[in-house]
Parts: C-alpha cells; structure tokens; sequence
C-alpha cells in the first residue's frame, strides 16, 4: 500500500512528465503535421531522420520483448543458478 507521502511523490512526478513531453508552442510550429504536440526542437531535417527513428524504435521493441521475456521465463534450470539465492 502506498502511503500518503509516495502517493504524492509519484503525483509530482507525473505531472512534471507531462509537463516536460508537452512540446512547447513554438516547437509546435516548428513540427511537421505528425510530430506536433509530441516532441520539442527542431523538427526533421529529411527522410533519413525518419528511416532512423523507426530503426531506434523496432530495435528498442524487440529489447523490451526479449526483457519482458527472459525476466517472466529465464529458461535456466541449474538449481545452484544465482537467482534461485533470490527466490528464497
């Protein structure tokens, strides 16, 4: 259970969050139509600025896939494995 103390916490950090992802309105203006609202700075210079963030986003995917993965089933099966010392 949370305590009042940790709830208002996560609060704070929450809305400095959301506060810190809103782009600002002249970054807004400087986005083009698909990215206003979401990101800050100058926007994209050409296609290739594209191409690289898709690239940075599957392989990001397929790190957080195969995290999530080996975290819920490791597959190791030694019983003198180090994480067994964790589970007890």
């Amino acid at each position: 259970m949370l305590t009042n103390s940790k709830k208002i916490y996560l609060l704070c950090i929450a809305v400095i969050t959301v506060n810190i992802t809103s782009a600002c309105p002249v970054c807004e203006r400087n986005q083009p139509k698909i990215l206003r609202g979401i990101v800050h700075g100058a926007g994209p210079e050409n296609s290739w600025d594209y191409i690289s963030v898709w690239i940075t986003i599957i392989i990001t995917l397929i790190t957080l896939y195969y995290a999530l993965k080996w975290i819920a089933k490791p597959g190791e099966t030694n019983q003198d494995h180090i994480k067994y010392s964790i589970f007890k």
